[in-house]
């Protein structure tokens, strides 16, 4: 009889199991449909987007064809489901006056001829009535070289000069780019830009020079460039070089480049220029490059001397174990970002 109660608690127990499978089934069963409707929505939604974004304007929306009738329960559905919209903003076309904002501008009056200023049927004379804009082109005003000759005047006072006592005074005259040389600001200024921004070798400038009717050999223009520099901007490069090792963050990062005829070295062997940018701490940006015969951690440690900030770079190793050589306290080493296969890393440098 015992036996019996016991089978009897089992199979009870077993049936109440199945029941809560079943129920748990049913659930789930109904959790998959809802998914279902869910997902063709959202397809179809999607599909509709990229018709919108990157389809034609007569492109019409591809709807699938499906037996089981999906947009009545999907209303229901939905209803849950908010999508979230998505407008895209153009980009508003520039003006012609604003794209030529920066320009001067010139006016071409065009007036018409003394024999038209008479009406055609009274024949009084017209009145002028206005001006009405027609159009709007570009010009260009070549560049045209002209020969500056500065005149010193020279005074004499013809009382002194009556008492065999000449008195003579001189103007003041301005101080020449380069002693004993027809350079001027303005043209070596073009000398330079065309060699830096414009990548123009000294031989295609000596073309264009003589176009210009000036005979400039590219010797001449090489040394007007490297005496100019070295002259007058040196100086400004070693300022900001200062207020560069002031800032507390500092951009570092190492380009290769090949030298011709470099004394000492092969023309097919790198060279590195080193590149140098502040941080953005609201002040104005900075940025200086070092020319170096290597990438050793020597050159960077050389530049900035005397730095107490923050240096932002690349996983670069030899950086970091120089400084560690060269002081006894290590500098701190932050893991900033992983970008792809390189790690950038921020040292800070501390006073030796």
């Amino acid at each position: 009889m015992q036996e019996l109660d016991q089978t009897q608690e089992l199979i009870q127990m077993l049936k109440e199991r199945l029941n809560e499978k079943d129920e748990t089934i049913a659930t789930l069963q109904a959790t998959i449909e809802t998914l279902q409707i869910t997902i063709a929505n959202l397809t179809e939604t999607l599909d509709e987007f990229k018709r919108k974004f990157f389809g034609i304007s007569s492109e019409k929306s591809k709807k699938k064809q499906t037996d089981e009738p999906v947009c009545e329960e999907a209303s229901e559905q939905e209803s849950g489901i908010p999508v979230k919209e998505h407008t895209r903003t153009r980009k508003k076309k520039s003006k012609r006056d604003d794209l030529y904002a920066l320009l001067p501008i010139e006016e071409v009056l065009c007036d018409v001829p003394q024999e038209e200023r008479l009406c055609p049927d009274c024949g009084a004379e017209m009145e002028h009535m206005g001006y009405t804009f027609i159009r709007e082109e570009l010009r260009i005003t070549p560049a045209k070289v002209v020969r500056v000759r500065y005149m010193q005047e020279k005074l004499i006072c013809p009382i002194c000069r009556e008492e065999d006592d000449t008195t003579i005074t001189q103007a003041k005259t301005p101080t020449a780019l380069m002693p004993h040389s027809p350079a001027s600001p303005d043209m070596v200024a073009m000398v330079m830009y065309q060699k830096s921004f414009l990548h123009l070798p000294f031989y295609r400038q000596e073309k264009d020079w003589k176009e210009k009717g000036v005979p400039l050999p590219r010797e001449t223009a090489a040394n007007w460039y490297n005496t100019c520099a070295l002259e007058y901007l040196l100086p400004i490069y070693q300022a900001m070089h200062v207020e560069l090792i002031s800032r507390s963050v500092i951009h570092a990062d190492e380009v290769p480049c090949q030298v011709l005829h470099e004394e000492g070295k092969a023309a097919t062997s790198k060279s590195y220029m080193w590149v140098y940018l502040s941080g953005t701490d609201g002040e104005p940006k900075i940025v200086l490059y070092d020319y170096c015969s290597g990438r050793g951690g020597d050159h960077p440690i050389k530049f900035l001397a005397g730095f107490t900030g923050m240096l932002q770079c690349d996983g670069f190793v030899q950086l970091f174990q120089t400084y560690l050589h060269r002081t006894a306290k290590p500098p701190s080493l932050y893991r900033a970002c992983v970008t792809g296969r390189k790690c950038r890393q921020v040292y800070r440098f501390l006073t030796v």
